[in-house]
């Protein structure tokens, strides 16, 4: 479905109009008045502690499931355990954006606004977990947990708090580190955080975006990787974190960040390449319940923070001497994903070939240098997860409430 772009004159003019229609319908009638929407009309007349949220709810966008996506969601609910009406809740709050978003604003560049997802049980992203909002093949499309993709099928239905747009697939809720990382097939990483004491760490921390190097980047530096202590591992797999912002990858430039574990990552954007010191991003903006993920094809080195190019045609190595293994180091006793989800381990090294400006997280457009994303001063209360009931609709593993 493609959407022609309004002036911003018809744009100011429309929302305008629309804020002074005393007479346009709300949220129930324009739920009830549509066909697509029936699904959703009978998912919340079965859960009315979950919907009253919405009644009264204004400047907001709501992504309404169309039937289809709502039958696939609520077979999965009749298997959930424990307290369905508050996963139904936190399912729901996931679906609203704080604000009002035609389609005429997504762009090619992605956006990451934010939703009501603010239950610490689900997310640990100040202000509301997000969704990525952009378009591709000049369809409008909505990103969620696991790279899951809703394309916009009706979009700028208008009502008396905001906006809807119908969507084919059920956004799914990002989960923990952990759950996100195994379904990646990130069990290099995951297998050395879990080494390293820092997975209850990484569970429960808010705003953080995580350098995440692939199993191949592991396995390039298997030499090395036998011989760390774990007081040098814990060094180099805190040097991938950024602690207190989250960097999405339409917010970076050109710019010097400062890690977790001290010292500062280089990022480097070239010809739509994005570099972190001299490793590329080939798989960006993969969200988590504490911030977001960028898969990375080499190991970073805190003793080595030389930066790439778009010249490089092979991953760099920032480890003198090191020699490729013949195993994967620290995936003994991680459990490979049983299912390959594509847009997970689908790599390109045209990041941001795209991006037409650097869009804060949340927000419009910015000339700033450096990272724009959302940020809190602290990581934030740790927030334990697990995967229980419901996995299909939130994200594999990404159930996070111990119901």
């Amino acid at each position: 479905m493609q959407f022609k772009t309004l002036s911003l004159a018809a744009l100011a003019a429309a929302l305008v109009s629309a804020q002074n229609d005393t007479s346009m319908m709300n949220l129930t009638a324009l739920i009830a008045g549509n066909s697509n929407l029936t699904g959703l009309a009978t998912l919340l007349s079965s859960y009315p502690d979950a919907a009253a949220g919405l009644a009264n709810a204004t400047n907001i966008t709501l992504f309404a499931p169309n039937n289809q996506a709502v039958q696939a969601a609520q077979s999965v609910l009749g298997s959930a355990q424990g307290n369905v009406n508050d996963l139904v809740t936190a399912l729901l709050s996931y679906h609203v954006l704080q604000g009002t978003v035609f389609a005429e604003n997504i762009t090619e560049t992605p956006a990451f606004p934010s939703t009501t997802l603010n239950n610490t049980q689900y997310s640990n992203v100040t202000g509301g977990q997000v969704v990525e909002a952009r378009l591709r093949d000049g369809n409008a499309q909505i990103i969620s947990g696991l790279k899951q993709a809703s394309n916009v099928t009706e979009a700028n239905l208008a009502f008396s708090g905001g906006v809807v747009h119908v969507i084919d697939n059920i956004l799914q809720i990002p989960g923990s580190f952990s759950s996100v990382a195994q379904n990646a097939n990130l069990t290099a990483l995951l297998g050395a955080v879990n080494t390293t004491n820092l997975t209850s760490t990484l569970d429960g921390a808010s705003d953080i975006t995580i350098f995440a190097p692939s199993n191949s980047a592991f396995q390039a530096i298997g030499s090395a990787a036998a011989n760390l202590t774990a007081e040098q591992a814990t060094a180099i797999l805190t040097y991938h974190v950024i602690n207190g912002t989250i960097a999405y990858s339409s917010s970076l430039s050109n710019a010097s960040i400062p890690t977790l574990g001290g010292g500062n990552v280089t990022v480097t954007i070239d010809n739509g390449t994005v570099f972190i010191n001299s490793a590329r991003v080939v798989n960006p903006d993969i969200l988590f319940a504490g911030g977001v993920i960028h898969i990375i094809d080499s190991v970073l080195n805190p003793m080595n923070n030389a930066t790439g190019n778009d010249t490089q045609s092979e991953p760099a190595t920032a480890f003198s001497g090191a020699s490729s293994g013949t195993v994967v180091p620290f995936t003994s006793g991680v459990p490979t994903p049983t299912t390959t989800i594509v847009d997970l381990v689908t790599s390109t090294t045209q990041v941001a070939v795209s991006y037409t400006s650097v869009v804060p997280a949340g927000g419009s457009a910015a000339a700033t240098g450096g990272v724009e994303g959302s940020s809190s001063s602290s990581a934030g209360a740790a927030m334990q997860t697990g995967a229980v009931g419901a996995a299909a609709l939130f994200g594999g593993a990404a159930l996070l409430a111990n119901l």
